[in-house]
């Protein structure tokens, strides 16, 4: 049975938090901080909630800062699904470069990654 469209939806609770998980496949971890007041001293407090968010379009990487709703239970943990993405987490590749290590390999400079000693740059009588 689908409600009228007359009839008004509960009012959903939206929070913003950032990405710490994006290895499952179509959910991200969010953690959400908040702050409260101390009741007997009156110092703030940083207190923060970890949401398990439904990502269809898997498009969320770890990082970023979210949007995410209140829904449906859609799994044993998953009660949130993410409506959009505030802003990109930084990246090396984003900032407009390959990143340190990469250019630093590229150049010759950087130890090999395959575990062996780098080549001296002298050569032993």
């Amino acid at each position: 049975m689908t409600p009228s469209p007359s009839v008004p939806r509960g009012r959903r609770r939206v929070e913003r938090g950032r990405v710490t998980s994006a290895k499952m496949v179509k959910t991200v971890v969010v953690t959400v901080t908040r702050r409260v007041k101390h009741p007997k001293y009156g110092k703030y407090l940083e207190r923060t909630t970890r949401y398990f968010a439904h990502d269809e379009k898997r498009e969320a990487a770890e990082g970023d800062w979210v949007e995410i709703q209140e829904t449906r239970p859609l799994s044993r943990l998953k009660r949130w699904r993410l409506v959009r993405i505030v802003a990109r987490a930084r990246t090396p590749e984003a900032a407009g470069g390959e990143g340190e290590a990469a250019a630093a390999e590229a150049a010759g400079t950087a130890p090999a990654a395959t575990g062996a000693p780098a080549p001296a740059d002298r050569t032993q009588p």
